[in-house]
């Protein structure tokens, strides 16, 4: 068990080049290997890349852009001198922590990719092995990460909270308060710093341009898949259709000679949260399913092989997390240690009832929310999940020869829910 601990905490040698080049034809990308000087437990400053991979035992290279202009068929991609994440230097890296690895560092960057979209507002995301497990929205940064932090308390655990304005106190004493890997923001306000270097091991991380997110929008990367032969996979990186909310299609599709529209049109609150949970999905593992109330996430259903079995995993997950937050709110633990006390008889079982009664009461914040999913349903029987629960509100891609019959599924909900279209497929892999 000591051979295991060490494991995680050892920086692995990294036997990766000094550079890497990238060459497509006759044009030429240049990457250079990113590495920092840290002081180590003696105080000697020693040049180390990442901690490790995706695991320990793993080698792993975090390589920025530094040179190059690559265009295909007129796709002009990404330029150097865009770098965020991977041009983190030993002045940004505030508190190195436990020395970042591979995972700490990609949890930052799906943050920003769905942050991008979501600048408008004091925003938060919490991010876990790639996944978001809290977004949200508030009139202030301390309220975004505390309601971003109650969507998902559990899961946000050891995550990454990455904000998009400077980090205030109130915000740091919110999240001195949780066990997080990973704090990042565009800046930290004077006084921050102190607060957080409380939790020894966590990195605290300033990202370089942050202010210039939204330049990424409109910017095509190089997207490169490995396979486990030694293959690759290239693509283009997505451009998110949706800029704003007005670019949504109220749902309608022909079948068989007849016309099938959503009769009721969303309001301004349903617009707001549909774009806000369609700027999450860009982050989400597909399949993937989620449910957004107040510009607030309730629940995250990821990497699912069907569409109606994530639908019932966000909604399973939004019933787990408002059990957890209620227990915690009124008896100060998690429902998980509610649970093992009664069993253990140190607790009355009605502790538990009244927990559960006002879940279901509540059907755990669901209703009025609006249901996202990153790609069509092929069937009804995915938006009757979110139905069931209240939703008023789907946003899907559209395309499905039986669009019609999700069309109709919102047209005759009790109270009737609405539709919209991105005409856009989200998948993430």
């Amino acid at each position: 068990m000591d051979d295991l601990k060490k494991m995680y905490r050892t920086v692995m040698a990294d036997h990766f080049p000094a550079d890497l080049t990238i060459t497509l034809g006759d044009q030429t990308l240049i990457y250079r290997k990113r590495t920092w000087k840290l002081p180590q437990s003696d105080g000697v400053l020693e040049e180390k890349g990442l901690r490790y991979g995706e695991n320990p035992g793993q080698e792993a290279a975090l390589y920025e852009l530094i040179n190059g202009n690559l265009v295909l068929a007129g796709c002009q991609f990404i330029q150097p001198g865009k770098s965020m994440v991977s041009a983190i230097s030993e002045a940004e890296m505030i508190q190195e922590g436990k020395h970042p690895g591979k995972t700490n560092l990609t949890d930052v960057d799906n943050a920003l990719n769905i942050l991008k979209f979501l600048l408008a507002k004091p925003g938060a995301v919490i991010v876990k092995h790639n996944n978001p497990c809290g977004v949200a929205h508030g009139r202030t940064l301390a309220e975004a990460y505390n309601r971003a932090d109650r969507a998902d308390r559990i899961a946000a655990f050891g995550g990454a909270a990455v904000f998009n304005r400077p980090l205030d106190k109130s915000t740091a004493e919110l999240i001195a308060k949780n066990y997080l890997e990973v704090v990042a923001a565009p800046d930290f306000e004077e006084g921050t710093v102190p607060i957080l270097a409380k939790r020894g091991n966590l990195r605290i991380i300033r990202v370089p341009r942050m202010d210039r997110l939204a330049d990424l929008r409109q910017m095509r990367f190089l997207d490169i898949k490995s396979l486990q032969d030694g293959g690759l996979v290239l693509q283009q990186s997505p451009i998110n259709v949706i800029q704003k909310k007005e670019d949504f299609k109220p749902a309608a599709c022909t079948y068989q000679g007849r016309e099938y529209r959503i009769d009721r049109q969303p309001t301004e609150k349903e617009l707001e949260d549909m774009y806000f949970g369609w700027s999450v999905e860009q982050g989400v593992t597909s399949n993937s399913v989620l449910y957004v109330k107040e510009e607030c996430t309730v629940g995250i259903g990821t990497g699912e092989q069907d569409r109606v079995g994530v639908a019932e995993i966000a909604v399973f997950k939004a019933y787990t997390k408002y059990a957890d937050i209620l227990c915690f709110d009124r008896f100060g633990i998690p429902y998980k240690d509610l649970e093992l006390e009664i069993e253990q008889g140190k607790r009355n079982p009605s502790d538990k009832e009244e927990i559960d009664q006002k879940t279901k009461e509540g059907k755990a914040g669901l209703p009025g929310s609006v249901m996202i999913s990153d790609a069509f349903f092929p069937f009804r029987d995915g938006v009757d999940v979110g139905l069931r629960q209240g939703v008023t509100g789907v946003v899907q891609p559209g395309g499905s020869m039986r669009d019609h019959e999700v069309i109709e599924a919102c047209n005759q909900a009790v109270p009737q829910a609405t539709m919209v279209f991105t005409g856009q497929r989200a998948f993430k892999h």
